[in-house]
């Protein structure tokens, strides 16, 4: 008798921050501000380099098996003094960023489906540049074909369908939207990962990246019972 392949699914999300604008060099400087002719936008320019593998650091990666509710934060704890503990199910690993994403990559290439919200546009992108700029080479494809839910399921693309509808709205929204606790809830926001690290505060920024894989891991359950056609793959 044939047996029957379970597909083995892994919610993913990463945290990062900006690196610190001194640490670039003039032209880099200049080029970074080209448009910022005000003292807000300046701020604003600032605040931005976490968006970018180029300009931010990871300095935590979640991932999550939502059929047994287990899995994992690698983040970065600059003196890597802090003791690895788990918390309902999650395992806490400090190391440097290259150490979080070698533990990333080993993980993540025992899993069929990576599943992210926004993965595509953000996640997805930001490990593979800042490995690649660690020379670490991936262990998986996270930016197969867009159009195929079978090994990446990006839940914003889905939900706005491949962005066929105008407004794409965050995690937040969506979760709220479908009746599902939202991280950003719990008094901690992406806004404040910088300040955190800063502080010292690196468990802190791991356990709100636990409440991001929850709510993506709800969010996927319910995508996959009431949006999702069944009769496609």
């Amino acid at each position: 008798m044939l047996k029957t392949h379970v597909t083995k699914k892994l919610v993913v999300d990463i945290e990062t921050i900006g690196r610190d604008f001194d640490s670039f060099d003039d032209m880099s400087k200049e080029y970074l501000l080209k448009f910022a002719d005000t003292e807000e936008k300046i701020d604003e320019a600032k605040d931005g380099l976490a968006f970018s593998p180029l300009t931010g650091e990871i300095v935590a990666i979640g991932i999550l098996n939502p059929d047994t509710v287990k899995g994992a934060v690698y983040f970065q704890s600059p003196n890597i003094a802090q003791n690895d503990l788990h918390e309902d199910g999650i395992e806490f690993v400090s190391d440097s960023e290259a150490g979080i994403l070698k533990k990333f990559w080993e993980a993540a290439k025992h899993y069929d489906q990576i599943i992210t919200f926004n993965g595509r546009g953000f996640d997805a992108p930001y490990l593979m540049i800042r490995s690649a700029i660690h020379k670490i080479a991936p262990t998986k494809d996270l930016m197969p074909n867009r159009y195929s839910a079978s090994s990446h399921i990006d839940l914003l693309d889905q939900l706005t369908f491949y962005g066929s509808v105008r407004r794409k709205f965050s995690l937040h929204m969506w979760c709220r939207a479908f009746g599902i606790k939202s991280p950003k809830e719990e008094g901690v926001t992406g806004h404040e990962v910088k300040d955190l690290f800063k502080k010292g505060r690196h468990l802190d920024i791991a356990r709100y990246c636990v409440g991001d894989l929850h709510a993506t891991k709800e969010l996927f359950e319910y995508w996959d019972k009431f949006v999702r056609f069944q009769g496609r793959s």
